[in-house]
């Protein structure tokens, strides 16, 4: 039995992911163990370390008849841009409204030709994001829609 090069290559980069995942949680117990500060850090990084172990363990080698769809190039860099867009245009258009607009873009690109999902699904989704993260994060966020100290 034969190992791929993409089968070592992948699970180079699963042990690469879990060995941060556990410096970082340990570095972040060892700064402060506090319940404030290990909240969110803890389940992340055990979700992260159950991921690799899952991937690692039921990941099989490419020699299927049907191989999996690989995206091009050229399918990768529109999200690139729009990601770079968002990021930069967050300070002007707001987390909420910047997300709202970037899933929407993000869907559309993506082949999705359903205005109403569109719509939808990017204004509860992005909006429950802004309003999760404006209440979790202990300093203001700029916001068009959501009240906020910015």
């Amino acid at each position: 039995m034969t190992i791929s090069n993409e089968r070592i290559a992948n699970s180079i980069v699963i042990l690469c992911l879990a060995t941060f995942v556990i410096w970082y949680a340990l570095d972040a117990h060892n700064a402060s163990s506090s319940l404030e500060n290990m909240i969110l850090i803890l389940p992340v990084c055990a979700i992260t370390l159950c991921l690799c172990l899952y991937d690692f363990f039921t990941s099989k080698d490419d020699n299927k008849k049907e191989k999996e769809k690989k995206e091009s190039f050229s399918t990768v860099i529109p999200v690139m841009i729009l990601f770079a867009l968002y990021v930069i245009t967050l300070e002007y258009l707001g987390f909420d409204l910047g997300t709202v607009l970037f899933l929407a873009l993000f869907l559309f690109f993506h082949g999705e030709t359903r205005w109403t999902w569109i719509i939808g699904y990017s204004i509860v989704f992005g909006f429950l994001i802004a309003f999760f993260f404006s209440m979790m994060l202990p300093y203001p966020m700029p916001m068009m829609v959501f009240p906020t100290d910015y």
